[in-house]
């Protein structure tokens, strides 16, 4: 595995600071002037059961069409794109010292869950100078996973985990802002090339159950 379960260990003993992540660099770059889309940036606690709760109601009343967690990895070098999530395997406890009960995220859900966005692909388009891209099937099992996983599940699929290595000297919080621009562009992208045969085979179904005439349903 790519990651230690030693290097979340080491994760747990820092005091979480808000400049870790590019929050102010990307929410002022957003994702560029050709893009239609409302942002919205939340942050989470490194908590299990506050994530659980937390992310639930993230897709219940802010009904996003897409969600994106950005969560970062000390021993990293690149940022990572991770195309999935697993079910098992919890097993470090978070900043309370907490552990999911047996290791698992949700008892009756599947064993790994996929994101509908090709992370490959993403990986290979998304270009940003002096930044590395990586695609990744491996998240680490930690709370990044935990959360990821459980947006996976009520998001059906609409959901991603980008992990970013520290700010430092050589990846300044307005690069790594940049970069996420890119990245989430991409991503979406993605999703929209994922819907158009899937509405051209939605509208030849409808079509063709009614003597050719629509039957009424709405195409979203």
């Amino acid at each position: 595995q790519r990651r230690r379960p030693q290097v979340d260990s080491w994760v747990r003993k820092i005091p979480w600071r808000r400049d870790r992540l590019p929050t102010p660099e990307f929410s002022k770059l957003g994702l560029g002037s050709d893009m239609q889309v409302e942002l919205r940036i939340l942050q989470l606690p490194v908590d299990y059961r506050e994530v659980k709760q937390r992310v639930a109601r993230i897709w219940e009343d802010l009904r996003p069409h897409f969600v994106v967690h950005v969560g970062v990895d000390p021993a990293a070098k690149a940022i990572f794109l991770e195309q999935c999530s697993k079910n098992r395997g919890y097993r470090d406890a978070d900043i309370r010292g907490f552990r999911p009960e047996c290791g698992v995220c949700l008892p009756d859900g599947p064993e790994v869950i996929a994101s509908e966005v090709s992370m490959k692909a993403v990986s290979r388009r998304a270009a940003v100078q002096g930044v590395e891209v990586a695609f990744s099937r491996d998240a680490g099992r930690y709370v990044c996973d935990y959360a990821y996983y459980l947006s996976l599940h009520h998001g059906n699929g609409c959901a991603a985990l980008i992990h970013v290595p520290r700010l430092s000297p050589w990846l300044p919080a307005s690069l790594l802002g940049k970069a996420l621009q890119v990245i989430i562009q991409e991503m979406l992208e993605e999703i929209e090339k994922a819907r158009v045969p899937n509405l051209v085979h939605r509208k030849l179904s409808l079509c063709s159950s009614s003597q050719g005439e629509p039957t009424g349903e709405l195409l979203l």
